[in-house]
């Protein structure tokens, strides 16, 4: 059975100049790996990424295998809460292969067409227009595995994109490793927000300003903080700037 569909697919194809390699080797903190992640993804036409390792056959939840991702929270959520991860096309695929490939929301449907919980994920997926996952296996020098992944429109990308976006995974994956050595304490897990609410905590910046910066409310930024203080085992938002910054997830 193919992994992608090939009809009615969108080219996004661009020119796209620089040495990715060293500009991902100047990354100093998980964050300024999200932001230029995101920026990727929008050079290439995504909506989404996602590093995780590859979880095991027993995994029921992909949170704790994720390293760094802006995937929409309330799709996480729902993959969690309704043990997705025990339906994925892509997760069993990874555990076979070392190769790129894509797999999209017919793919998912014709593997498990009796699940109601599989066929409300997909709506929601379908509803960010996320209908094709893009997956580059990678590796760290001591052989443990995990995937890039980039979501959005079904697209059939060409070789040589395939290619590019192969080594800017294996780069990008590489970078994570030297600088968060997520590996030796993958129990904590910072989203976007949460570290983008602790770098300008690192700023000076009260509630009240971050939550002007960043378009919020004030209980929100006020949640994430006390939220990532919690995961950093801080007793308070000071000890967390700290310790977020001995780890790596804020300059």
């Amino acid at each position: 059975m193919p992994d992608v569909i090939m009809s009615d697919t969108i080219e996004k194809e661009q020119p796209r100049g620089g040495d990715f390699a060293a500009e991902i080797a100047g990354l100093q903190t998980q964050f300024d790996l999200i932001r230029y992640m995101r920026r990727t993804s929008h050079a290439f036409g995504f909506k989404s990424f996602l590093i995780c390792q590859i979880p095991g056959f027993d995994a029921e939840k992909l949170a704790v295998s994720s390293l760094l991702s802006n995937m929409p929270p309330e799709l996480v959520s729902r993959y969690d809460s309704t043990s997705m991860v025990q339906h994925s096309v892509g997760l069993r695929r990874l555990r076979e292969t070392t190769t790129p490939f894509q797999i999209t929301v017919e793919d998912w449907e014709r593997q498990n067409p009796t699940s109601p919980e599989l066929s409300s994920y997909l709506a929601l997926l379908r509803e960010h227009g996320l209908l094709q996952a893009n997956y580059f296996p990678v590796h760290d020098a001591e052989g443990r595995r995990a995937t890039v992944i980039w979501l959005g429109e079904r697209v059939d990308l060409s070789m040589a994109t395939m290619m590019e976006l192969q080594m800017i995974a294996i780069h990008v994956f590489n970078r994570l490793m030297e600088i968060g050595a997520v590996f030796k304490d993958n129990s904590v897990v910072l989203s976007e927000r949460e570290i983008q609410c602790l770098n300008w905590t690192a700023a000076g910046k009260t509630s009240a300003e971050i939550a002007g910066i960043l378009g919020l409310s004030e209980h929100t930024v006020n949640h994430y903080l006390n939220h990532v203080t919690k995961k950093l085992d801080a007793v308070n938002r000071t000890q967390a700037v700290v310790k977020a910054m001995k780890k790596g997830y804020i300059s």
